[in-house]
């Protein structure tokens, strides 16, 4: 069983983009025991809204009859820089106000989250991790870190994911801006309630991106008797946004996290996209979802011909990016774990 455990960060830590926190909080999971020298360790970068328990969103793959077992793995998971199930980002205390940043918080990228989740693996005293999962927007963590501290990962799994943010994505990024915007009390900015409307709005945009028509067709379909105005499919929409909301995620830092994922570009800095590629060390496997309208397939075959030791698999779903919550069979099989 993993538990809850917060590592105090008492340095200066410089943000990408300018900005700088002199001390910070981070939350993160791992089992209720030290690490035992030889245990294979299992780091796990989670999803845009998903928390650092991967045990939680993620227990077909993560828990003591998964694949991943932290009876038996060292698994760790840090909660993203910005999440609002973390300690650090807009949801947190400012010391200088007393209050939550909010719009104050520093400007983060990808490659900032990376660094945040070595600040723990150091903290902890892993020279080594033997794989490190990055599903989704984790995955763009995985792929930062990876480049970061180079020597210190054997393998890697890149889920449904990508190393660069296409354009397509910024698009429905951005319109998710624009609705938060358009919620008089996000701007304003006084408490972490602000922008609720905002977001749900925001959130039933992006579910259009996670999945594909046929899985809508499939799930929300009307009866031949239906009404005269089709509902279904539109509750289903407002009930994501509410769900989303009733969770305690707040505004402000789904607004940071989408500004970070449009950060996420591994080429920056490094001669570009190929070349950091190139400069991967672990082994890896890369696989995608055959519906992703984010991350079609054909990115990560091609990653995967220019990464040094790595393969590519693509796993078929009618749900989308989604696909990777869904297919948990084929997903275990591309990965090659077994329970």
């Amino acid at each position: 069983m993993l538990t809850s455990k917060t590592y105090n960060h008492t340095q200066t830590f410089h943000f990408e983009a300018g900005g700088k926190l002199e001390q910070m909080s981070l939350k993160y999971y791992s089992p209720d025991r030290p690490y035992r020298k030889g245990e294979r360790v299992v780091w796990i970068c989670h999803a845009l809204t998903g928390n650092a328990n991967p045990e939680e969103w993620w227990p077909q793959m993560v828990g003591p009859h998964a694949p991943i077992n932290p009876e038996k793995d060292y698994v760790v998971a840090v909660a993203m820089l910005c999440s609002s199930y973390g300690e650090c980002g807009p949801a947190s205390i400012n010391p200088a106000t007393g209050k939550p940043y909010l719009l104050d918080f520093p400007k983060t990228t990808v490659r900032d989250i990376a660094a945040a989740n070595d600040l723990v693996r150091q903290f902890l005293g892993l020279e080594k991790i033997d794989l490190l999962i990055g599903p989704s927007i984790g995955g763009f963590v995985a792929y930062e870190w990876l480049l970061l501290r180079p020597d210190v990962f054997v393998e890697a799994a890149l889920v449904a994911t990508t190393f660069r943010t296409p354009p397509f994505m910024t698009a429905f990024n951005e319109s998710q801006r624009m609705a938060l915007k358009l919620d008089p009390s996000f701007l304003a900015a006084e408490s972490l309630e602000g922008g609720a409307e905002g977001l749900k709005c925001a959130r039933a945009q992006a579910l259009i991106s996670y999945r594909t028509p046929q899985g809508y067709n499939l799930t929300q379909a009307e009866a031949d008797d239906s009404p005269v105005f089709a509902d279904r499919a539109a509750s289903y929409q407002r009930y994501q946004g509410e769900k989303l909301v009733r969770r305690n995620f707040d505004a402000y830092s789904y607004w940071y996290l989408s500004y970070a994922l449009d950060s996420m570009n591994i080429g920056r800095g490094r001669g570009g996209v190929e070349n950091a590629l190139r400069s991967i060390k672990a082994k890896c496997r890369l696989v995608s979802v055959t519906t992703d309208m984010l991350f079609p397939p054909e990115l990560g075959e091609w990653a995967a011909g220019i990464i040094p030791d790595a393969t590519h698999t693509g796993i078929t779903s009618e749900f989308g990016h989604d696909g990777f919550l869904i297919e948990n069979d084929s997903l275990v099989k591309a990965l090659g774990l077994q329970k």
